[in-house]
């Protein structure tokens, strides 16, 4: 049965405003251990380290035309797939379908048509500090993370009250539900127990909508047994064991379907595994990448050399674009709605 290798980096948990680790990603790649060993040691014949691991390669130039090599035969030759998530893009969103999206709901409107969330939450991430103010804007993120975290009345008056201290008036379609109304079922829909900011789910989703797609038939899936991943691995044990019939359309080019051809998910030592090792190569650079991109930083490979390397369908992106236009083009007749009920009523805990 065909497996699937995966490693996650920057995982910060409910924390999406973590300035050291601003993307959060992970990679699956289809490949035995004994094909990821040879590959290791054809790129890295020198290599005393125990473990295969992109920051300590990295650092070292001499290192990078192997490491580029190697991500090339692994992307010629073996079904990979690479999501990575702005993480403030990723809480923007998260506060639109919490502090937002129930007050139209109980209007009958469909917030999610054609994707339009996506849209707003990337005029809040570039514009929104223009239009609300800087600092009120910064202390409305912190305040909304808090209030899903904390769940107290506290945090949730502290919300209220830092929707209302920006200039909410300026963009009342995201900022009216919470500054002028204080809609309690948006501050229902926080406080629900469950309800969190982390967003290994998003990247999990994505990664099984991929992997379902290059699979042709029952697959699985391994990887490290380190304590980020354990949230990868719940998740990806619910959906597994999850028996229900449905299909919703995610994009013009994603959709997911259940039951799962996913059949079973388990954990190994990536010392032990030179597969999983190869997926930390694989996620490390793209996050490395994504943070020299956005002048973030400035050591590690060359961004556009490593982009280079990817087929369209091999890396998946979640940022923010105020292509508006080509934004709800992609998204055109989304169900994300019916998704995300589908998710809350099957996966919630």
């Amino acid at each position: 049965m065909e497996c699937y290798r995966i490693d996650e980096s920057g995982y910060t948990g409910f924390d999406l405003l973590n300035q050291e680790q601003p993307f959060q990603g992970a990679t699956a790649i289809a490949i035995e251990d004994d094909e990821a060993a040879r590959l290791i040691l054809e790129h890295f014949p020198r290599l005393q380290a125990a473990e295969l691991k992109y920051r300590a390669l990295s650092r070292r130039k001499g290192n990078h035309p192997r490491l580029l090599a190697l991500m090339r035969d692994i992307l010629s030759h073996h079904k990979c797939v690479t999501h990575v998530c702005d993480k403030r893009f990723l809480l923007l969103l998260k506060f639109l379908d919490y502090a937002v999206e129930p007050f139209y709901y109980e209007r009958g409107i469909d917030f999610y048509e054609n994707g339009q969330n996506y849209s707003l939450a990337s005029i809040l991430y570039y514009i929104g500090p223009q239009l609300l103010g800087d600092q009120a804007m910064a202390s409305l993120e912190r305040a909304f993370q808090d209030a899903m975290k904390l769940k107290t009345p506290a945090a949730l008056a502290k919300l209220v009250a830092c929707a209302q201290q920006t200039k909410w008036q300026e963009l009342p379609e995201a900022m009216g539900p919470l500054a002028r109304f204080a809609a309690p079922e948006c501050l229902g829909a926080i406080a629900t127990p469950g309800a969190t900011t982390d967003i290994a789910l998003v990247i999990v989703v994505a990664l099984i909508t991929r992997m379902e797609a290059m699979s042709d038939g029952p697959y699985r899936v391994e990887h490290d047994q380190s304590k980020n991943l354990l949230t990868y691995h719940d998740v990806l044990q619910r959906q597994i064991d999850h028996v229900g019939n449905a299909e919703f359309r995610q994009s013009q080019i994603a959709s997911i379907r259940f039951p799962l051809k996913l059949t079973a998910v388990t954990q190994v030592d990536s010392k032990r595994s030179p597969a999983v090792q190869l997926a930390d190569i694989m996620i490390g650079a793209a996050i490395e990448m994504t943070q020299r991109l956005s002048n973030r930083i400035s050591d590690g490979l060359d961004p556009q050399t490593v982009m280079a390397l990817y087929a369209e369908d091999q890396i998946i992106y979640m940022l923010p674009s105020l292509d508006i236009e080509g934004q709800m083009a992609f998204r055109n007749g989304t169900q994300a709605s019916a998704l995300i009920d589908y998710y809350a009523k099957h996966f919630s805990r």
